[in-house]
């Protein structure tokens, strides 16, 4: 099943290559018996490097990746000859990819453009050859740096889903289908909860030729923020979704209770979230007649664009489009 393949979290070990030692060489030919020195440096380490690729969109291909490590660099030689660099070794991440050490938890930096490389564990500096310690008083030198060890540490990959839209709701809200009735996604889609237990994307297409991409985001229940239920492994796709659509189902206890404890999931998973964009979509209005939505309407949370939609029915789909693509455009 394709969802299984998606990957959000990796934690691997980096090695990076340690550098070459710096030569204790001197010069030596035969008409010049007291050459000088001529060691050269060490080659530096091999870094652990990240590079964005905007084709990937899981961390699935370095799952099983435990260990990755860089050549050392090679030591110097006589003649001022630098060591050859120990070969780099580059991973190709998914755009929105987060590095962090692992002990700590510190975030050390993110991928965010196609092309874009980020030295994850630098290689050790090669060793300073014994021409360089030559001075006015010690000619001679038969001394030479050695390379810096390389680094060794786990870090761990989190992938945020960059997206132009995140739907946000609980499960069973109808995300999955949604997605599925606008773009060529293919969600697995049931009625009962946690059926979606990974993201999904979506590229909707919309007039003109143009189109956005919307994410499937795993069901919100209260306590997400603390980790319950898939807690915190979804919500920080949503960090990278420019706008948010709220999705509540017409047959809800209370509209405005379910958006009020999602709004709090996340102002209490991250404050931040509160001031990207909102829309709100009322799904599953299939169910409803003229007069029942109009009197629903009273209940819909003010100061934010809603609509009521039906993925089954088409009903107000693309309005809902053309909501969206305002808001991102605006």
């Amino acid at each position: 099943m394709a969802s299984s393949n998606f990957i959000d979290y990796v934690k691997l070990c980096s090695r990076s290559g340690a550098g070459g030692a710096g030569s204790a060489h001197f010069r030596r030919e035969k008409f010049v018996p007291k050459g000088g020195p001529d060691g050269g440096d060490g080659g530096r380490g091999g870094h652990i490097i990240l590079r964005g690729n905007s084709q990937l969109w899981t961390l699935l291909h370095l799952k099983y990746k435990k260990h990755v490590i860089a050549q050392p660099g090679k030591p110097g030689e006589g003649g001022l000859r630098t060591g050859a660099q120990g070969s780099d070794i580059v991973l190709e991440v998914p755009l929105g990819t987060v590095a962090k050490d692992a002990e700590t938890g510190e975030i050390r930096f993110e991928i965010t453009e196609d092309g874009e490389e980020r030295i994850l564990t630098p290689g050790g500096r090669g060793g300073l050859g014994n021409d360089h310690f030559k001075t006015s008083t010690n000619q001679a030198p038969h001394y030479a740096q050695p390379g810096e060890p390389g680094i060794e540490e786990w870090i761990i990959l989190e992938l945020k889903l960059l997206a132009d839209v995140g739907l946000v709701g609980f499960p069973n809200a109808g995300k999955s289908t949604l997605l599925s009735a606008v773009s060529a996604a293919k969600p697995e889609i049931a009625d009962y909860p946690f059926t979606t237990i990974v993201p999904n994307l979506g590229v909707v297409e919309y007039r003109n030729f143009k189109s956005f991409v919307m994410a499937d985001i795993p069901g919100i229940i209260e306590g997400a923020a603390e980790g319950k239920g898939l807690g915190t492994r979804f919500l920080r796709h949503i960090e990278r979704n420019s706008i948010l659509l709220f999705l509540i189902p017409a047959d809800a206890e209370s509209i405005q209770k379910e958006y009020d404890i999602l709004l709090d999931e996340l102002r209490r998973y991250n404050p931040e979230l509160l001031d990207k964009k909102r829309l709100l979509a009322i799904s599953k209005a299939d169910m409803l007649d003229d007069e029942l939505m109009e009197e629903m309407k009273k209940e819909v949370p003010e100061g934010i664009p809603s609509l009521f939609i039906s993925a089954v029915t088409n009903f107000h789909i693309q309005e809902l489009k053309d909501m969206i693509w305002q808001a991102i455009n605006e």
